[in-house]
């Protein structure tokens, strides 16, 4: 290993044996599912008697229920105590490992970055955590308050003239900005004619999936030598049936195409939309906006640019950007201000309607307001500019350990992540990018590769946001470059990772199998008694 590669790292770190790294032993509790710990009789609280006169009803009175809702015996609940339910779950959360608990700068497009304690406090105060989305508006008017508000900060982070926070997730966005543009053609007349959608390999992969389930042909443009969309090839797709392009930018290598109006344009000259997935915009807060690249809807997730939790995909906020002439389109309800109060509007003709259930995720909303407050204008830019640096800086030093390459835009910049290969030490020592991942786990880390298909070889997707310290970025190169090191050295060692963790490799053929699945513990137990081993 280089002395160039750890010269930052601080010495007073554990060793164990290696230089400077934190010794790292996670629990292994063999903890079963809950399931399996409950004891008949057992109570964990005790629910409170039943309201006068509910006790009074019998079956017939409930016989206007339909009989799908109707159980015919009640469900099998695990039934344990209240200090058996604690040690079970934390005995669990002590095999995980978290953003609060690692340097999280590896979950690639995800954008994991630390979100503030006190916006947590926020969401769970309980003039927060008790509202309901059934209450009348004038009970919630700080909530109404603070979403408006927060579709005003999108819009002027977006250069975009309305905006809806109600889809959970950025796939949703995703759906219901390609179901506005679908609704747009259809006010036009032009939708039985308009079915192509134009997207790049390495814009999310959400961009294409979505379109595919709206019934679109998707066009796929592929990378020029220096890793840019090829206008050319773009010129070459759009006409007539084009519907839309839909284009990540940074993409997910981190390059920024600086030609994307020329795309936009491209787009526009046979009547097509332009819609910019930016998902992770991290890089480009005050900076740089959808409108003055012309684009007319975008979308954000709240839960990796705003610094909310990612929550494993969900509950999430994906915001909704768009321009004047796509605003009737957009999902409903929506926040309006009427003189002094807010109200819901669930009208407007043309809308798409529901893409979810009533306005959202209104804590993610509420957690999402608070880091912009707190940050302000001149805040905002500050993290994107941090983000950039970050990534930069990691990327300089990551590219100093032997057999780790990014390519494309040989020399140049990147903005918020970068796609690295590790190909060539691949090729020398046999050990695949996901072993080298797996084996990071062992030092309390991880990272993750990238979408399928694996177009740059071997990928490591890396993105430090400016979440992370100067320190912090050091302690992820250390592990990369010993990890690496220990590939050269002692490959068996990698390829039969991890060691420290309470679980170990994934059965990978267990995945192609159907028969095998088995998604519940129910499910599971069923097999067991169908074939007479594990599922």
């Amino acid at each position: 290993m280089s002395k160039s590669v750890m010269e930052n790292i601080s010495a007073h770190r554990f060793t164990d044996g290696k230089p400077n790294l934190r010794r790292y032993q996670q629990a292994r509790w063999d903890e079963p599912v809950i399931f399996e710990l409950s004891q008949p009789g057992e109570r964990a609280i005790l629910m409170p008697e039943l309201e006068p006169g509910i006790e009074s009803l019998t079956p017939d009175a409930l016989n206007h229920l339909p009989a799908g809702m109707r159980r015919a015996k009640a469900p099998a609940l695990p039934e344990l105590s209240q200090n058996r339910v604690l040690r079970h779950y934390l005995r669990l959360s002590q095999e995980n490992l978290g953003a609060d608990m690692n340097v999280d700068v590896g979950q690639g497009t995800c954008t994991m970055k630390y979100n503030p304690k006190i916006n947590e406090q926020l969401a769970r105060d309980a003039r927060m955590s008790e509202l309901h989305p059934l209450q009348d508006e004038s009970t919630v008017q700080g909530i109404l308050h603070v979403m408006h508000q927060m579709e005003q900060v999108i819009c002027e982070v977006s250069g975009m003239d309305a905006v809806s926070l109600q889809p959970r997730s950025g796939s949703q966005a995703i759906y219901a900005n390609i179901a506005m543009m679908r609704a747009w053609f259809e006010a036009r007349g032009e939708a039985g004619d308009r079915d192509e959608i134009i997207t790049t390999i390495f814009s999310h992969p959400s961009d294409a999936a979505c379109a595919k389930v709206l019934g679109y042909k998707v066009i796929t443009l592929y990378p020029d030598a220096d890793g840019y969309p090829d206008l050319a090839a773009m010129k070459a797709a759009v006409g007539p049936r084009t519907a839309a392009l839909i284009i990540t930018n940074p993409e997910d290598t981190g390059i920024f195409n600086p030609r994307i109006a020329a795309f936009v344009a491209a787009a526009h000259e046979v009547g097509a939309l332009a819609c910019y997935d930016q998902a992770n915009a991290n890089g480009l807060l005050g900076i740089t906006r959808a409108r003055e690249a012309g684009f007319d809807l975008c979308h954000f997730n709240l839960h990796k640019t705003f610094a909310t939790p990612h929550a494993c995909g969900g509950p999430a906020v994906g915001a909704c950007a768009v321009t004047a002439e796509l605003a009737p389109f957009l999902p409903r309800p929506r926040v309006v201000k009427d003189g002094e109060r807010y109200r819901i509007d669930q009208g407007e003709a043309r809308s798409i309607g529901k893409v979810a259930a009533f306005m959202g995720t209104a804590s993610i909303v509420l957690r999402a307001y608070a880091w912009v407050m707190n940050l302000g204008a001149e805040g905002l830019r500050e993290v994107a500019e941090i983000a950039v640096l970050n990534n930069n800086y990691i990327m300089s030093q990551l590219l100093k350990i032997p057999g780790l390459s990014a390519p494309y835009a040989a020399g140049k910049r990147r903005i918020e992540q970068v796609r690295y290969s590790w190909a060539g030490l691949s090729e020398a020592t046999g050990v695949s990018s996901g072993d080298i991942g797996l084996r990071a786990a062992d030092y309390g880390t991880h990272y993750w590769t990238s979408h399928h298909p694996y177009v740059v070889p071997e990928p490591a997707t890396i993105e430090p946001t400016e979440a992370y310290s100067r320190a912090d970025l050091d302690e992820f190169v250390q592990i990369m470059a010993q990890v690496a090191h220990e590939a050269r050295t002692d490959p068996a060692l990698v390829l039969s990772a991890p060691h420290n963790c309470p679980t170990k490799r994934v059965q990978d053929e267990y995945l192609e199998d159907p028969k095998r699945w088995a998604i519940t513990w129910r499910a599971w137990q069923r097999k067991l008694a169908e074939h007479g081993t594990a599922a």
